[in-house]
């Protein structure tokens, strides 16, 4: 089940607090307020100021703070007001910009944290919707082997038994990568886009029966193995007897397995004795990568058909 989880402004000082050069000024009990939703919106929850949006984090660049030194008092303290009635989890004076009283009182009085740095508001705004978009994206753990096969992200899955560690073991002796073997953690990091990652106490490691655990990069170098990958396509091993019995031998449409709301190309291998399933994976991911590409093996050959039917060649 996916899982998104709330984001203390505490965690997200503490996380940046270095690289953005963070001052925590006022508003310190307001530590425990929480930021709330998921990869899609992250642009949305941190962003030069902006009535608009007051729910969001609220930066102060030179412009900014130029402008409400313009208001007259009674129309800076109704838009402070205003900013306030919204919620904002924070505000960061940016630009190393001194730091208006007005607005150093309400976030004390509101406990408000307010945060200063020496950088520029857009690229404050810029590292933060990165950083969000990362710590609120939806996760899923999954198990089987999720490799690195032509650069394309691919999560082997299957009954147990079937040899998918094996066949993640083969396909590194052929250069390509593993990321993680028996539990993949995948985040939703784009609105299209998954990305899967190895839990650090796997980090490496891949367990075959009868060699036990292995360490990918101690053997075959650092080459061998992937920090994280996007998950394109799903290899689901299954048995001949279970192939013929759920699946069509040529589907008029593509399989795919919804993984955090996203549809994921699937193909179905049948496992027997003899078969090189090596290679088999090595050409269902080039085939994939020609559909990405806009190219219909099965639709190209269904039109030569129908054409030449209708010519009676």
């Amino acid at each position: 089940m996916p899982l998104t989880t709330p984001l203390a402004i505490q965690q997200l000082y503490d996380d940046n607090r270095e690289v953005l050069q963070l001052g925590w000024f006022a508003g310190f009990p307001g530590g425990e307020r929480q930021i709330s939703g998921d990869a899609a919106s992250a642009a949305d929850m941190v962003g030069h100021l902006n009535l608009i949006h007051p729910g969001r984090i609220q930066v102060f660049g030179l412009q900014e703070t130029e402008y409400y030194k313009r208001l007259s008092p009674a129309a800076r303290e109704h838009q402070t007001a205003e900013l306030v009635a919204g919620q904002p989890p924070a505000f960061i004076i940016a630009q190393g910009l001194e730091t208006p009283a007005y607005i150093l009182a309400v976030c004390d009085e509101k406990n408000i944290p307010l945060f200063s740095t020496p950088l520029p508001a857009a690229q404050v705004i810029d590292y933060l919707r990165v950083y969000l978009s990362k710590k609120l994206a939806q996760r899923v753990t999954m198990h089987g082997v999720f490799m690195d096969v032509l650069g394309v992200g691919v999560l082997i899955t299957g009954e147990s038994g079937l040899g998918k560690s094996e066949l993640g073991l083969e396909l590194i002796s052929r250069n390509h990568g593993l990321v993680a073997d028996d539990v993949v953690e995948f985040a939703r990091i784009a609105p299209h886009m998954i990305e899967g990652r190895c839990p650090p106490l796997l980090q490496n490691l891949l367990e075959v029966r009868g060699l036990g655990l292995l360490d990918i990069k101690t053997i075959f170098g650092e080459t061998a193995v992937r920090r994280k990958m996007r998950l394109k396509l799903i290899v689901h091993l299954v048995r001949r007897k279970t192939l013929e019995e759920n699946y069509e031998r040529l589907p008029l449409h593509s399989h795919t397995e919804d993984v955090l709301g996203l549809p994921i190309r699937k193909v179905v291998v049948p496992v027997e004795a003899g078969r090189n399933l090596a290679v088999l994976l090595e050409a269902a991911v080039r085939n994939t990568i020609l559909q990405l590409r806009g190219i219909d093996t099965l639709k190209d050959f269904m039109d030569r058909q129908q054409r030449a039917m209708q010519t009676g060649d």
